[in-house]
């Protein structure tokens, strides 16, 4: 069976292939060899520009060749990595490899092969590999991913800020709010949680076998090699990896960071699989209507079904995407003794995570471009519960003194059907200023919404 979208095991590479383009290129095993070579080039140049007798610093052409690998690197030259790995069975061996064989015809950079992977383990080169591809897959697909939907909700805030909606605690008709308040306050919980997953430093070492410079030392005992591998890390692109320099570990960067970041992703996660339940809520009670596209079928037996499936979606992949993210941020912490590999096969799975997540975003956009809403529906809702306004009746009677304010609005509203004409009778018969029993008696339920509006304004 040939390999193509639809004999893919997994659907984030079949069925939903397209909509994953742009994290492709970072997360894959391509993106994991570009930046090995992107890794391996930076350490060999900066080992050039060290002021060793050895390993004198690299000619302008020879520079530009090197960085050149990096930046032209293509899919062509992971599949001649693959090939070179189906010797070695090794895959950062096989970098090395490859990266030598460019240097054939090419004196200059021939005479000085031995430094390429020069005093480094696999994992020198992995975990700063690692962190290149979760920075672009943060910055580059999750972030956007993310921004694009406060955006829209910001913007469905300040549009519905006045639109009064009946609330519902516990399920049950609560004190009355506004369709913009309610996105508004999505807004700032998702704002806060891109600020976090945005402020995780992403960390990277190159410090040998144990995290000792061993064999750093063992060539040049006198250099500062700790101080040389953290240049190497924080300095910008391309020269350097513009990463933050992890002085501890054990063979293997601790993946703390990690941990940090994959949390950060699955917080956010968990205010949209909460936004996702509320909206197909919403659609539920028709507060939102879905538009309709030409051709698409609801069911294949009832006609007339228009199903919020964007947020179903949405919501799924989420809870995959979770699943995961949770599972990389309890296991990659931890690592028996100075290192044990079971840490390798899980990190390839990163960007499954991290693919479930943007495809929930994604869908979760598309719903929300869909919804519009019905006024009237939220008016009818409205209109049907008067027994809402038993709140500002009993607050105010309490104001002036009245006893048993709460009792009596208790007695009157609790599990019964409550008129406005109930509610005007019990305001009129109040012992309280006159410019009061006014003010409740023009009150609605579709009034008496607070402070939502200028909230959903602030958002």
């Amino acid at each position: 069976m040939s390999l193509s979208t639809i004999t893919a095991l997994s659907p984030l590479d079949g069925r939903y292939s397209n909509k994953l383009a742009a994290l492709r290129p970072i997360m894959s095993e391509h993106g994991y060899m570009h930046r090995r070579v992107q890794v391996e080039v930076a350490w060999f140049i900066a080992l050039s520009d060290a002021g060793f007798a050895e390993f004198k610093p690299l000619t302008t052409g020879a520079r530009a060749y090197l960085l050149g690998l990096v930046k032209n690197f293509s899919e062509a030259d992971s599949a001649a990595i693959k090939d070179i790995e189906k010797t070695t069975n090794h895959d950062v061996k096989a970098v090395e490899y490859w990266i030598k064989s460019k240097f054939e015809a090419r004196p200059e950079l021939e005479k000085a092969a031995e430094f390429v992977h020069f005093a480094c383990t696999s994992e020198d080169i992995n975990n700063t590999s690692h962190a290149l591809q979760l920075r672009s897959g943060r910055d580059q697909v999750v972030l956007p991913g993310l921004d694009r939907v406060v955006l829209k909700l910001r913007e469905m805030a300040h549009a519905y800020a006045d639109v009064p909606m009946l609330s519902r605690t516990h399920g049950q008709t609560a004190s009355p709010t506004t369709v913009g308040k309610e996105m508004a306050n999505v807004v700032v919980r998702l704002q806060a949680a891109c600020e976090r997953i945005a402020g995780v430093k992403i960390l990277g070492k190159m410090n040998g076998a144990v995290g000792n410079y061993n064999a750093h030392m063992s060539a040049w005992p006198d250099f500062d090699w700790e101080a040389f591998s953290k240049k190497v890390i924080e300095t910008p692109e391309p020269l350097g990896l513009g990463l933050t320099f992890q002085p501890y570990s054990i063979q293997i960067e601790p993946h703390d960071y990690m941990a940090e970041l994959f949390d950060a992703v699955a917080r956010a996660n968990t205010i949209l699989v909460d936004l996702s339940r509320d909206i197909w809520g919403y659609v539920s009670l028709g507060y939102f209507k879905q538009r309709l596209k030409a051709g698409e079928i609801g069911s294949s037996t009832m006609p007339h079904k228009v199903n919020p499936i964007d947020f179903e979606n949405a919501e799924g992949n989420l809870g995959l995407a979770n699943a995961l993210l949770r599972h990389l941020s309890e296991k990659l912490p931890v690592s028996r003794w100075q290192r044990d590999l079971t840490d390798s096969t899980v990190l390839r799975n990163m960007g499954v995570a991290l693919g479930y997540a943007a495809l929930a975003y994604a869908s979760l956009l598309t719903g929300l471009n869909k919804l519009e809403l019905n006024e009237e529906a939220l008016a009818e809702d409205l209109d049907s519960s008067w027994e809402v306004l038993a709140e500002p009746i009993q607050t105010v009677m309490r104001r002036f003194g009245v006893q048993g304010a709460y009792e009596k609005l208790k007695e009157v509203t609790r599990g019964k059907t409550v008129t406005a004409e109930a509610l005007h009778g019990l305001i009129q018969s109040l012992e309280i200023p006159q410019a009061e029993k006014d003010r409740l008696l023009a009150m609605t339920p579709g009034s008496y919404t607070g402070k939502a509006a200028a909230l959903a304004r602030r958002a």
